[in-house]
């Protein structure tokens, strides 16, 4: 979950270096730091964000043509100058940056202190550069070599670049489990966590597979190996990502810019994939599979976080219009529980970064179990999108806030569009029933839109609830995994503590919380749970509850019962959860911002979890 960043070429390697941290700090942010060979490997490196290192590095020369970077999110040790990366070797001739868990390190550094060593810092990527160092000393093998050997050795995932004081003119970079990308420009290389701090240089990328080992040469170029000393071939791509998707746009924060872009990446989602003219929807990445989910007996959706709360949503729509059985799974319980997998079973892996450690070890393990797998992500090329045996990207764009908005709505958008393509080609569809969902999938955009502009009613309601410690979140249907997306959202954001939960179970527990001093939002649609729905809010009148009511434009059902109104465009109840999320990230996200809290980056969260 930390970022890595690298250069070596022509230019002077440090602002590009402190340019690809800034990208990367949606990754982690506890502390940063930076390696320059110049006449030997020096290190900076500091507590905080990256403007601490910027001011640290202020009068260094910064003429090297080589460097490596990292911004941390703490694993291994508390966040502080001495466990920030990069690590010294022994000598202080190596340096290192460092991605994931070494899981075995406490054996390793047991070893290596009974021989002598002197850890400096409390971090498990310390020791494995140790261990390095020590196998090139003993064993009098190159740093390739002793590289390879210490992966051999170590268990966890890392994404690693080392740089060599004896070598100033080479990078080692290697990964598993945690993503590395290598950009290849005209006598220049880079590499980085993701191909944000790449794109302004060059579009041609090579992704690391687990278990390479990338040597990085200005003068021979790139050769990549396996940990097993097998040269592999790189395979290049070029990227479509564009400079301007990384800016904020002249929004104050890449949070609300990313909700704005809501109608575009939604609409960008369903491009090419929804023929309305034509009455088609097509998924290219699951076409192949058509008939293995016209025969799946069960299908399981894995995820974490949001895209969790996706596949709840998802649950919905397949079950309502495939009829084959769904389930959804919290990734990280999925891989330790010991599931019945079938080979009938289709497992669908939903992540937007694509790398989430425990989404990918779900997939290893549904995959050994003869599941066909498939896979939902956002980013091209993702070790998630490379595991699977076929699936769809979302086309959102990138995603830098770290609390997910445009991701969970691009989520949702491509499950519909594989519900109904698979309910289509079952026949558990009706060709009415079809053709009306398209059309109103196809007016979707738009509506969020409208949807977006109920943000000045939302502004007035957050000042109204920026100091309150609870709020509770409640739908029925569909609308419950909103409600759930909703409470996180804010959770995340403000440090306000809010439960999500089905209406009707409000009695079952969560009723006792309410009084004059609780918010309680409700997810009001028109379907045959609405009366039902109005009946919970009677109850939390009845108890003096505050309540704030998100209903359907034009439908006075709530007056006089709720004291907030938050009307939205009226759409299918199935595609409902694409509208009514809208103002629940407008709500979390400004009474962040009134609280002061840092609304892209919030405490003790990184975007991408890369480990465990």
């Amino acid at each position: 979950m930390c970022g890595i960043v690298g250069y070596i070429g022509y230019r002077p390697a440090y602002p590009i270096l402190i340019k690809g941290l800034k990208r990367l700090e949606y990754r982690g942010y506890d502390s940063a730091g930076i390696a320059l060979i110049q006449d030997e490997v020096k290190l900076y490196k500091t507590k905080g964000k990256v403007k601490n290192l910027e001011e640290l590095c202020k009068g260094i020369d910064q003429t090297s043509t080589v460097g490596i970077a990292h911004t941390r999110w703490a694993t291994h040790g508390e966040p502080n100058d001495r466990n920030a990366h990069p690590h010294y070797s022994p000598s202080g001739k190596l340096a290192i940056i460092h991605n994931g868990i070494i899981e075995n390190y406490a054996t390793i550094k047991q070893e290596l202190t009974s021989r002598g060593y002197e850890f400096q810092s409390d971090t498990d990527t310390e020791v494995l550069i140790y261990l390095i160092e020590d196998i090139m000393v003993n064993e009098k093998v190159d740093l390739v070599k002793a590289v390879q050997m210490a992966l051999r050795t170590v268990i966890g995932a890392y994404a690693i670049a080392i740089v060599s004081n004896d070598d100033p003119d080479t990078i080692i970079a290697a990964r598993k489990s945690s993503p590395l990308v290598i950009g290849m420009g005209i006598n220049e290389y880079f590499i980085a966590s993701d191909a944000t701090p790449i794109i302004e240089y060059t579009k041609d990328v090579v992704y690391l597979n687990d278990e390479e080992i990338a040597v990085i040469n200005r003068n021979t170029g790139l050769r990549i190996t396996t940990i097993s000393n097998v040269e592999t071939t790189p395979y290049i791509q070029h990227l479509e990502l564009s400079l301007s998707a990384l800016e904020k746009g002249g929004f104050d924060h890449f949070m609300l810019k990313e909700i704005f872009e809501q109608p575009r990446s939604i609409g960008d989602s369903m491009r090419g994939r929804l023929n309305l003219k034509e009455g088609i929807v097509n998924l290219g990445g699951i076409r192949d599979m058509k008939d293995k989910f016209i025969h799946a007996k069960r299908i399981i959706i894995v995820a974490c976080g949001t895209s969790w709360h996706a596949g709840l949503v998802g649950e919905y729509m397949l079950e309502e219009l495939t009829r084959i059985p769904v389930e959804v799974e919290y990734a990280s319980e999925f891989r330790y529980r010991n599931p019945i997998i079938d080979k009938d079973d289709i497992v669908i892996a939903i992540s937007q970064s694509g790398e989430t450690a425990d989404t990918l070890a779900a997939v290893n393990l549904a995959r050994q179990g003869g599941a066909t797998v498939i896979g939902i992500c956002n980013v091209i090329g993702s070790s998630i999108a490379r595991a699977t045996q076929g699936g769809s990207y979302t086309h959102a764009g990138p995603e830098i806030g770290v609390a997910s908005t445009k991701a969970f709505t691009a989520q949702v958008t491509l499950l519909t569009l594989m519900a109904l393509m698979i309910g289509k080609g079952k026949g558990t569809i009706s060709n009415t029933r079809f053709d009306q969902l398209i059309k109103e999938l196809g007016t979707i955009p738009e509506k969020v839109k409208v949807s977006l502009e109920t943000d000045k009613t939302v502004i007035k309601i957050a000042e109204h609830f920026q100091s309150h410690r609870n709020f509770l979140y409640l739908g029925r249907g569909i609308n419950f995994p909103v409600a759930l997306e909703g409470a996180l959202k804010l959770k995340e954001i403000s440090y306000i503590h809010a439960e999500g939960y089905p209406a009707a179970e409000m009695k079952h527990g969560p009723i006792a919380l309410i009084d004059e001093h609780m918010p309680v939002i409700f997810l009001v649609n028109n379907n045959e749970l609405k009366e039902k729905i109005i009946s919970n809010i009677q109850e939390v009148k009845a108890r003096k509850g505050i309540i704030i009511a998100l209903v359907n434009e034009g439908d006075n059902c709530v007056d006089g019962l709720a004291d907030y109104t938050i009307p939205i465009p009226e759409t299918d109840e199935l595609l409902s959860p694409l509208v009514s999320i809208i103002p629940l990230q407008l709500l979390a996200y400004h009474i962040a911002v009134m609280r002061g809290c840092n609304v892209d980056q919030p405490r003790n969260l990184a975007k991408s979890v890369t480990v465990e």
